[in-house]
């Protein structure tokens, strides 16, 4: 069968594409604007990609087109496909047709910490020989690839968000995914274009408690006030609760300030089994979501100590405090931060790591919500744990960042041109500093451009 994939690009359709390919399927796919890591995994996949939008893509006639969520009608392909009568559907409803149907499926939802919990499931499914499945939202560096099938009958880890599904089905994409076992991270508003308001996307959220039967389980971060109303709206599915609050059944203590090291204690009725995580990650968001996936793992027949011995082992995924490069002490990391609740814990987490140098943040606030200006009062505030911020005025983005400046609590500048701002960070930057670039997009390529610049200033 001959499958065309319409956004090939994103995170979750590039994944498509290499489980489409696993299935034996020959897969092209169109996007514009392409950047890795995806680009690049597409390309190592043999992966043929349209350059652009248009009907010639469409020949020869593919058998299927999975329709991305970021294609709309006016789309040029997308008028050519329905003039077709070409047969279509969403990704995730591929995804729950082809390749979910008879596994164990584990479903990571939430605000945050979706790419990463993800991953560390995976991780630790894998390290104990159950040869998960998995479609993840980014690349995690211990597989080197966004998906897999998996082994025969083996868990299916799948991120699940909450953004909608395609221009003909506005449901979220989750609501598709069935699983068995769901992880509800955290929650806050987000994607200001599609949702009106908390209390809408909460009402999605119900929509995939909903379909979580009695006999799996529902796993939910405590001191989540919006995930508490969701389950006040009924739930059917038996509920453990991990997090801090000493009545969580799973609970995290630091044995560290910057959470690299702390301890995992889980109560089943009156008997505690407990074991220690000591790892490179920071922040005790990051201990947060790898309870979470402790918990799961447990679930899945995972000895708790041998999880928290395998953590160990864990690389970040692609893009999440991912260090790109060091030039004369100076780091640069990469973070898909896009929302200010993930600024802040991307930035508390690296200030507790970080002793003796400076933190510098830079900042490309380019998602749907930020465009609309929807957290705008928020920005400024979320980069106080950082000594420097360097924010950048996306084209695209509906108002002047000068408001965030003039707010900041720490000393920040504000520039329209890559080269100019790479030029001003350079200048500043010094040796044990880390330069923390945060952006849900490819940034203009500003990773490499420090790291050439640095070079020249310091190497």
């Amino acid at each position: 069968m001959h499958v065309h994939i319409l956004g090939i690009c994103g995170t979750f359709m590039g994944s498509l594409a290499l489980l489409a390919r696993d299935l034996g399927h020959t897969v092209t796919g169109s996007d514009s604007g392409a950047y890795p890591p995806m680009s690049t995994q597409l390309e190592e996949a043999g992966i043929a990609l349209h350059e652009g939008y248009g009907p010639a893509n469409l020949s020869p006639r593919p058998d299927l087109v999975v329709v991305g969520n970021a294609l709309s009608r006016g789309n040029p392909e997308v008028e050519a496909l329905l003039d077709l009568g070409l047969p279509y559907v969403s990704g995730p409803q591929w995804l729950a047709e082809q390749v979910l149907p008879g596994r164990r499926v584990i479903a990571v939802a939430g605000t945050h910490g979706k790419t990463t919990t993800a991953s560390l499931l995976a991780w630790l499914l894998e390290s104990a020989g159950l040869e998960p499945g998995f479609l993840i939202g980014g690349v995690p560096r211990n597989f080197g690839v966004s998906a897999r099938l998996g082994g025969s009958g083996a868990p299916f880890v799948v991120e699940a968000d909450e953004y909608d599904t395609a221009f003909f089905d506005k449901r979220s994409k989750f609501v598709h995914y069935r699983p068995e076992i769901a992880i509800l991270n955290n929650l806050e508003f987000d994607h200001a274009d599609i949702f009106a308001d908390l209390a809408a996307i909460e009402r999605q959220f119900h929509h995939l408690v909903r379909t979580v039967p009695g006999r799996g389980s529902i796993l939910l971060a405590d001191g989540e006030p919006a995930l508490e109303r969701v389950l006040e709206m009924g739930c059917w599915t038996p509920v453990e609760r991990f997090g801090c609050a000493a009545e969580s059944p799973w609970r995290v203590e630091l044995e560290r300030e910057d959470a690299s090291r702390f301890r995992v204690v889980h109560q089943q009725g009156e008997v505690n089994e407990d074991a220690v995580v000591d790892w490179t990650l920071t922040g005790s968001h990051n201990a947060r979501n790898a309870l979470a996936a402790l918990a799961a793992a447990h679930a899945c027949g995972v000895d708790l100590a041998r999880g928290c011995a395998a953590l160990a082992r864990f690389e970040t995924p692609r893009r999440r405090q991912e260090v790109r490069g060091e030039v004369a002490g100076i780091q640069v990391i990469d973070d898909f931060a896009h929302h200010p609740t993930a600024f802040a814990m991307t930035l508390e987490g690296l200030r507790a790591a970080t002793p003796r140098g400076r933190l510098l943040a830079v900042i490309e606030p380019r998602s749907n919500t930020m465009r609309l200006g929807s957290l705008r009062e928020r920005l400024a505030a979320s980069v106080a744990a950082a000594d420097q911020a360097y924010w950048y005025q996306p084209t695209g983005l509906d108002w002047p960042l000068e408001s965030v400046i003039e707010a900041s609590p720490i000393p920040a500048c504000l520039e329209a041109d890559i080269d100019t701002l790479v030029a001003a960070i350079v200048a500043e930057a010094r040796p044990l500093d880390r330069i923390v670039v945060m952006s849900n997009g490819g940034f203009g390529g500003i990773h490499e451009k420090l790291l050439a610049a640095l070079e020249v200033a310091h190497g």
